[in-house]
């Protein structure tokens, strides 16, 4: 697995999504409002990170990867510093610019005295007023199409805003086809709708929610989830994580394969851990690694992440520290 790893590095990656401004307003609790039962907090400072399918990409970079990003961008300030704060090796030329496309942002606001971690107080999220036309989804798909010509893999970064459609896979699937360029999905709402991909990863929760069950703990229930998600969407591969409970692997007419969690199980923050996971499996993919061993080397990635706050990455060579120490 180290060796799969080091091969991060020759990787070409197609990140294909929304794409979301992550905000970060710091401040100091100061006192309680006469106003209001509400805290009253002095700004220290703000943070702009990519979030979303910017997020995926930023991971897939930090691994070491060769990223293309294809989504929509405002030509608002949110969509400038979102941009200005994608890493060097995440290519801007397959964003899309409409005019009047206000940029996603979800902002955080973290509050904490002088000597105490900042804790998360609030989210706001302002999503783009503007429907997503046809003319928009066309102009992705374009440039999808372009992009995925010299990719060794493809994501597609599903956050619900009908930019990236089951449509949209199926035409890159049919692009690819012979090639063996693993195309996976990560989608929160629309998951049994992709089908004959190579893969998704899921939570246990989107999954309970797609199906309408209720797994716990119950393996016999987290086996049949699987097994029918496999059936519905015709994937090579369906990754359930389960946080604290690690991961479960199932691929057609083989056992499952069970990872319990990397680490400790006291997680600092879970924003954007399933970018880290899905970025890391594509990678993986992309250097020729087995489905079992990707999730495993994706299950270290999305330990090491949760113990960061915020929207953060893992670098290759902190997975490669952790391959070391097992």
């Amino acid at each position: 697995m180290t060796e799969i790893v080091r091969k991060f590095a020759a990787a070409r990656v197609v990140v294909i999504g929304d794409l979301i401004a992550d905000e970060y307003v710091y401040g100091r609790v100061a006192r309680v409002s006469r106003e209001a039962p509400v805290l009253i907090l002095e700004y220290d400072s703000t943070e702009v990170v990519p979030g979303g399918a910017g997020n995926a990409a930023a991971n897939a970079a930090a691994l070491g990867a060769r990223v293309q990003l294809v989504s929509l961008a405002g030509r608002d300030e949110a969509g400038r510093r979102v941009q200005k704060a994608l890493p060097s090796r995440v290519a801007h030329t397959g964003l899309v610019r409409p005019a009047g496309f206000r940029t996603p942002v979800k902002t955080r606001i973290l509050a904490g005295g002088i000597h105490s971690t900042k804790q998360q107080v609030v989210r706001i999220d302002r999503l783009p007023r503007r429907e997503i036309t046809e003319g928009d989804r066309n102009a992705v798909l374009l440039k999808s199409l372009a992009a995925i010509q010299r990719a060794d893999a493809v994501l597609i970064s599903d956050y619900g805003s009908g930019l990236a459609t089951p449509a949209l896979a199926r035409r890159l699937a049919e692009h690819v086809r012979g090639t063996g360029v693993p195309i996976l999905v990560d989608s929160r709402y629309a998951l049994t709708r992709y089908r004959g991909l190579t893969a998704c990863a899921p939570n246990e929760s989107e999954v309970e929610q797609a199906l309408d069950i209720r797994i716990d703990d119950n393996p016999r229930i987290l086996e049949r989830a699987g097994r029918q998600l496999l059936k519905t969407t015709r994937m090579k591969a369906v990754i359930i994580t389960r946080g604290s409970r690690g991961m479960a692997v199932f691929e057609p007419d083989t056992p499952t394969v069970h990872i319990p969690v990397h680490g400790t199980d006291e997680v600092a923050d879970v924003t954007g851990a399933g970018d880290t996971v899905m970025a890391t499996l594509t990678l993986a993919l992309a250097a020729g690694a087995t489905m079992a061993d990707a999730a495993k080397l994706a299950n270290i990635a999305g330990g090491l992440v949760v113990m960061k706050r915020g929207t953060a990455t893992v670098a290759a060579a902190e997975l490669r520290r952790a391959l070391g120490s097992l």
